[in-house]
C-alpha cells in the first residue's frame, strides 16, 4: 500500500519517481555526500523514508514536473486530433463502401446464375441459355474473389496506417515531439534525483548517524 502521494504528482508517475529512488539507492555507494549508507540505515529503510516522504521530495523538481506534464499533454491531444482528420474525406468512405459491396453482390449473383444454370443444365440439356448462365456465374464469381482480395488488402493498409507505431512515426517525422518529451521527462528525473532525493537520503543517514561516528 502506497502512503504519502504528492498533491501533483499524477498516479501514472508514481511508477516513475520509485525508479528514480532505486536508481539513487543502487549507486548511493558512489556519492561521497551518503556515506554511511547500508551501515546503519540499510538501502529497504531509506527506501522506506523515500516512498513516506513522497510529498516533500517531489516539490524540489515541481517546476520540471509541471513542464512534463504539460508536454505530455500537448502530445497526447495532437495525437486525438490527427485521427479524426483522416475522416473528412467522403470520397474514401464511397470507395470504402463499394469494397464492401462488391464482393457481396457479386457473390450473390454468383451462387445465383450458377443455382439457375445448373438446373437447367439438368432439365434441359440442349438449351443453351442454361450454359450462358453458368458461365456469367463464374465470371460473378471471379469478381467476387478479386474484390474479397482487395478488401482484405484495404482493411490491412487501414490496421497499419493506425497502429501506434505509426502514430509515433508520424510525430516523430511531423517535428519530434516524441524528443521534446524525452527531454522533459529526463530534466524531471535529473531534478528529481539531484535536488529531491540524493539530499533526502543525506539528511536521513545524518539525522541517524549514531553519536559515537560524530566524534567525543
Amino acid at each position: 500500500m502506497h502512503m504519502n502521494v504528492a498533491p501533483y504528482l499524477l498516479t501514472e508517475d508514481r511508477a516513475e519517481y520509485e525508479r528514480v529512488l532505486d536508481d539513487a539507492l543502487s549507486t548511493a555507494h558512489t556519492r561521497p555526500e551518503l556515506a554511511g549508507f547500508g551501515t546503519w540505515l540499510t538501502a529497504a529503510q531509506l527506501r522506506a523514508m523515500a516512498v513516506n516522504a513522497t510529498a516533500l521530495i517531489t516539490t524540489a523538481a515541481a517546476s520540471e514536473y509541471a513542464h512534463f506534464t504539460k508536454v505530455r499533454e500537448a502530445g497526447r491531444v495532437a495525437v486525438a486530433t490527427r485521427v479524426p482528420a483522416r475522416q473528412d474525406g467522403s470520397g474514401a468512405g464511397i470507395v470504402a463502401i463499394l469494397t464492401v459491396m462488391v464482393p457481396v453482390l457479386a457473390g450473390s449473383a454468383a451462387v445465383i446464375f450458377l443455382l439457375v444454370g445448373a438446373v437447367l443444365r439438368a432439365v434441359a440439356p440442349g438449351l443453351r441459355f442454361g450454359g450462358t448462365l453458368l458461365t456469367a456465374g463464374l465470371v460473378f464469381g471471379a469478381l467476387a474473389a478479386a474484390g474479397l482480395v482487395c478488401a482484405g488488402a484495404g482493411l490491412l493498409v487501414t490496421a497499419l496506417r493506425n497502429s501506434p507505431a505509426a502514430t509515433v512515426t508520424s510525430a516523430a517525422a511531423a517535428g519530434g515531439p516524441e524528443d521534446e518529451l524525452a527531454r522533459a521527462r529526463e530534466a524531471w528525473r535529473h531534478a528529481l534525483l539531484e535536488r529531491g532525493i540524493v539530499p533526502f537520503l543525506r539528511d536521513a543517514l545524518a539525522a541517524t548517524e549514531p553519536p559515537d561516528q560524530q566524534g567525543p
